[in-house]
Order: C-alpha cells, then sequence, then structure tokens
C-alpha cells in the first residue's frame, strides 16, 4: 500500500468529516441566499432601478477579496460558521440576482403583456409566465451560487469555519504533503462534481 493509500485509511473518519461540514455550510448559505435573492428579486421587478442599484451594490461587495470580508465581520460575529455564511450569503447575492433579475426581465415584453391584458396582476405574471419562461436563468445562477460556495468555504477555513479547507490549509501549516494533496483533490473534486451535477439537470430541463 501507498503512504497516500495509508493515510486515508487511518483519516478516513476526519475526511468524511471535513467533507460533511463543508456540505453543511454549503447547504446553509444555499437556504440563505436563496430566500434573501428571491425577496430582493421581487421588489426588483416592481422597480427595474431598484434591481440595477441592488447588482451593482452586490457586484462591489463581490469584488472585496473573501479575507477582507471576513476580517471585516470577525469583530462583530467572531471566528467561525457564522461569520462564513454571512460573507457567503453576501458574495452569492451578486451571482443570483444578476442571473435572476436579468432572466426575468429577458422574457419577451409581448407575453408579459398579453398576460397582462387577461387581468392577471404583476405578482401573477412573475410566478405564472416570467419563472417558468425563465428557469434556465434562474438555475444557472444557482448553480454559479453553488459552486462559488464551493470554493470559497474552502478558504472560509482559515477563520475556524471547519469544512475541507481545514484540511488543506493544516497541511500547508505542517507542510503534510498528503494532507495538502487530499485536501486540494477534495475541494475541487467537491466542486467540479457538484458542477457536473447540475449540467446533467440541466439538459434534463
Amino acid at each position: 500500500m501507498s503512504k497516500l493509500t495509508v493515510y486515508l485509511a487511518r483519516h478516513y473518519d476526519d475526511l468524511l468529516e471535513a467533507l460533511l461540514e463543508h456540505l453543511q455550510i454549503t447547504a446553509v448559505t444555499l437556504l440563505f441566499s436563496l430566500l434573501i435573492a428571491s425577496a430582493l428579486t421581487v421588489l426588483a421587478i416592481y422597480s427595474k432601478k431598484t434591481g440595477e442599484i441592488l447588482v451593482h451594490i452586490f457586484s462591489v461587495l463581490y469584488s472585496v477579496p473573501s479575507l477582507a470580508m471576513f476580517a471585516f465581520l470577525i469583530p462583530v460575529t467572531g471566528l467561525g460558521k457564522t461569520t462564513a455564511v454571512i460573507v457567503l450569503v453576501v458574495y452569492n447575492q451578486y451571482l443570483l440576482l444578476r442571473n435572476f433579475i436579468s432572466g426575468l426581465y429577458g422574457v419577451e415584453p409581448a407575453v408579459v403583456e398579453a398576460a397582462e391584458g387577461l387581468g392577471m396582476r404583476r405578482m401573477q405574471v412573475l410566478c405564472q409566465i416570467r419563472i417558468p419562461l425563465a428557469k434556465r436563468a434562474l438555475f444557472t445562477g444557482i448553480q454559479l451560487a453553488v459552486v462559488s460556495t464551493i470554493g470559497i468555504a474552502t478558504i472560509a477555513a482559515m477563520i475556524n469555519a471547519g469544512g475541507l479547507g481545514t484540511i488543506l490549509f493544516d497541511g500547508l501549516r505542517t507542510l503534510n504533503v498528503y494532507k495538502i494533496v487530499i485536501g486540494s483533490i477534495l475541494s475541487a473534486g467537491l466542486a467540479v462534481g457538484i458542477n457536473a451535477l447540475f449540467k446533467v439537470a440541466e439538459k434534463r430541463m
């Protein structure tokens, strides 16, 4: 058996725990991200100018390095998962809002006008016309948010948020090649694997 195989066998429980922790952070982040983005998107549908302002604000926040965002929040929310989730949710708003708003406004105006002509209210048009016709754009936004969350959550291990980044950064700190390799493979593999699942699901839409 190779040394890498031996390491995997000895630390299987730790690796599995880190993976599940990473998935938990991703799931919680996605839940809050979608709830907030959905509410903001509804506001944007009622006011296009509001949508443009929101996308601009979150695009600026998205350009801020994740470590700087973590450092900014640590004095308020402390080290750990809470700070990580807040930052990840903020980052996701740009990816979700940009795709949600562009997709919903990308629906043919004639279709929307026809629906309104039949007496449908704006919320009815949104739920029954815009969302079904814009589902690919909405799906793309969710896909980008999930993959982005998996990647940035790895960095969040530096503020004691846990996850796969813990293995990677512990390996870098102790110069343990096996931890560095395994941490990198698991982090990248999770992102690639989830992205592949989204691609398969998209083809079936």
